[in-house]
């Protein structure tokens, strides 16, 4: 019997997100230092049949429809393609996405696809290796590239890019970010910077905003917000020079979606977080550890839900960033 996630503001989650690691091979300035971070513990990690479990809680038990791998960096967890096809063998019909940096997509998109993905979200900042260079602190985007272009050659479309924009750094780059996804078939979504960094340097005054994403687009392209309903997505989408083509901008920060949020969190060492910015967590690894059934996780995991704040609280003048930064709570 399903029962789902809902919180007391009346809002159900049916997205789970899952970190498989906290690890990532690049080293994005607005993420984490240049020397990485110290990574978590291998016995504090799940294992991948606690992965695969606990999902099965989620979409047999909660009524999870959607299942999102994440990290850190998803494809440098080595039973990433087995977890994929456990997951796909509990349920025939659940929607599964990963969001990666693609490294390493080249390799793995045909398994992936054939273990069950849908789908792939790639993030990239930039289409100048220079710049790929100085945002990520490596030489690689041309295996990004690569790795954009198995997906799509795998099945794992719509193909969809994250691009956070820096000031001073790319924050030219929207029309040619928008260009260049265009010409590829990929679906191009803008991400408001959001105060999840490590080294807690985020300031909201230098922050590249949603406003400023769509003067910059509105100068080289006839942008009108699209006609379908956006319902509980996070991007708020506009038709292209009439479309069918779509640019998306998830403005996190300055026009919060919280009201209609259906998302909910697993991260790498079994904890839930009901908010991206939640302060506190529910731990499910002790628990399963300690011999909990199915119906007790579950349990346990709809009053995790139930405690949701109404919102993520950046505007309030006492808003704390979490301890975790992104790379440790999976996007």
């Amino acid at each position: 019997m399903v029962h789902t996630l809902v919180d007391q503001h009346g809002r159900v989650a049916t997205d789970l997100r899952v970190s498989l690691t906290d690890r990532c091979n690049l080293r994005c300035t607005y993420c984490m230092p240049p020397e990485g971070l110290d990574w978590m513990p291998t016995d504090e990690q799940l294992t991948d049949d606690e992965v695969v479990r606990l999902i099965g809680v989620a979409v047999q038990r909660l009524g999870v429809r959607e299942v999102r791998f994440t990290g850190g960096e998803p494809l440098v967890r080595r039973g990433l393609v087995d977890i994929v096809r456990q997951v796909r063998a509990l349920d025939a019909e659940v929607e599964m996405s990963i969001t990666t940096n693609a490294l390493g997509l080249a390799k793995t998109a045909h398994a992936l696809a054939e273990a069950g993905l849908n789908r792939a979200n790639v993030s990239l900042d930039t289409v100048r290796s220079e710049v790929f260079h100085e945002i990520t602190r490596r030489d690689r985007f041309a295996d990004v590239v690569e790795g954009l272009a198995a997906a799509e050659a795998a099945g794992l479309g719509p193909v969809k890019v994250n691009a956070v924009l820096l000031r001073g750094v790319n924050d030219d780059e929207a029309p040619e970010l928008l260009a260049w996804c265009l010409d590829r078939g990929y679906q191009l979504r803008f991400i408001e910077q959001m105060p999840l960094d490590a080294q807690h340097g985020w300031d909201r005054a230098s922050m590249v905003t949603a406003d400023d994403i769509l003067a910059s687009l509105s100068a080289a392209y006839r942008l009108e917000p699209a006609s379908e309903p956006r319902g509980s997505a996070p991007a708020e989408l506009f038709h292209v020079d009439g479309g069918p083509a779509t640019v998306g901008i998830i403005a996190s920060v300055t026009r919060p979606f919280c009201g209609d949020c259906d998302r909910v969190r697993l991260t790498a060492d079994g904890q839930v977080r009901n908010c991206l910015f939640a302060r506190s967590e529910s731990d499910l690894r002790d628990a399963m550890r300690a011999g909990a059934t199915d119906d007790e996780l579950a349990d346990r995991w709809r009053a995790a839900m139930w405690g949701k704040l109404p919102g993520h609280g950046i505007d309030d003048p006492t808003f704390l960033q979490p301890d975790r930064p992104m790379s440790a709570i999976g996007g």
